[in-house]
């Protein structure tokens, strides 16, 4: 796991709060977190979870995983995966087999690519036992 990048994370968050209009106690308050820890965030001082960091972000309304990458848990093409594949699950316009698809060739592309998928990492994605060939040019 990457060191954390606090002082960054923290004036992201300040940003981000400021963009949003929120004073430190209003986050704190629809964060569930301290107002002295979330300002002591701010400031580099304290190292928050990957769940505190879920909770501020659900509070700001931005990803998680944007917090992640500032915070030096998550790196940038992880999040940008985690975020096609969760935009994909998340869709209720295609069913269950349509997602699995989707997520096999979006896999197939990265391979591809040489970019490594995180189901290379942990596989996640049921098997369905047809393999996705991409187009070829």
């Amino acid at each position: 796991m990457a060191s954390l990048n606090v002082g960054n994370l923290g004036e992201f968050l300040r940003e981000q709060r400021r963009t949003a209009q929120l004073s430190l106690r209003q986050l704190a308050d629809a964060a569930g977190v301290s107002n002295p820890y979330l300002s002591q965030i701010e400031r580099g001082l304290r190292k928050p979870s990957a769940e505190i960091l879920q909770q501020l972000a659900k509070a700001l309304r931005i990803s998680a995983e944007t917090l992640y990458v500032q915070a030096g848990i998550l790196d940038e093409r992880d999040r940008e995966e985690t975020e096609v594949r969760s935009v994909i699950l998340a869709d209720p316009s295609i069913n269950e087999r349509q997602k699995q698809v989707l997520l096999q060739i979006y896999e197939s592309f990265r391979k591809e690519n040489g970019l490594q998928t995180a189901s290379d990492n942990a596989s996640d994605t049921p098997d369905t036992g047809a393999d996705v060939a991409a187009p070829s040019n």
